[in-house]
């Protein structure tokens, strides 16, 4: 299978015309802009900029003739020094972010009692709503698809559930009865779970609710969002739904055998 350089270039943070123009100038060797603008079907202009954009990188570098600029590719070795600098410096923003937190948290408050209600779409908005229950300060309670989250989510679990451990936030849990879950449930204790099975044939279903503190949180594995509700009336009615729920599935775990 042939590599796609263009996408990769872009999965690394160039864009689309910084990753077209640095191909053009690894093939063209140390040339002129107006060269290379013809090479890659684009404007001079632009061709500058995003020159001068790879010479900041440290992808290109810039040599003078006769009062004429040249301009050559850096070793394609670079692109993994310039991924590893960029590593380090978002490394050094995650501590930033971290200090000024507390800041930013204090500005983040509802008006009166109005409900807050946040909307996240596709697969990395559902786990920007998952990173939200990480600071939940009680149990959480959850209504929960195994086959369909893990579906959906793939290599985010189990490693959302170790952080959850790590920050001892226990959850409890009923899940309609399958393969899947009872194989998750071996992980219970080191994952601070409890859980009740109820019969898949008559309880199944595909989206996940979450319940804790005065918030509930709805993810839809099929139709990728997740809706983030911030109540304390709608979550304590809620919290009363999940305990009759519960009560029940335990009813019903005990009539199985589980």
């Amino acid at each position: 299978m042939a590599i796609d350089l263009l996408g990769e270039l872009i999965n690394f943070g160039l864009t689309y015309k910084e990753s077209k123009l640095y191909l053009a100038l690894l093939e063209t060797g140390t040339t002129l802009a107006s060269d290379l603008a013809k090479k890659s079907h684009l404007n001079r202009s632009t061709t500058y900029v995003l020159l001068e954009s790879l010479v900041s990188k440290g992808l290109a570098g810039i040599s003078e003739q006769h009062k004429i600029k040249y301009y050559s590719p850096a070793p394609p070795e670079r692109i993994v020094q310039y991924l590893q600098d960029n590593a380090q410096k978002y490394a050094e923003l995650v501590g930033t972010a971290h200090n000024i937190m507390p800041e930013l948290k204090s500005m983040y408050v509802g008006v009166g009692p109005k409900p807050k209600i946040q909307f996240f779409e596709g697969v990395e908005g559902i786990k920007t709503a998952y990173e939200d229950t990480l600071t939940s300060k009680e149990n959480i309670l959850a209504f929960a698809s195994i086959e369909s989250s893990h579906k959906t989510l793939g290599d985010f679990y189990p490693a959302y559930y170790n952080r959850r451990a790590d920050k001892n936030i226990k959850i409890q849990a009923i899940f309609p009865d399958t393969i899947e879950a009872r194989e998750r449930m071996k992980h219970n204790k080191n994952e601070l779970r409890e859980a009740y099975l109820v019969p898949k044939e008559k309880y199944s279903f595909s989206p996940e609710i979450n319940i804790y503190e005065n918030k509930i949180v709805f993810v839809s594995f099929v139709e990728k969002f997740a809706l983030v509700i911030e109540s304390a009336e709608l979550t304590d009615a809620m919290k009363k739904v999940f305990d009759l729920s519960w009560e029940q599935a335990k009813i019903l775990n005990k009539k199985n055998g589980h």
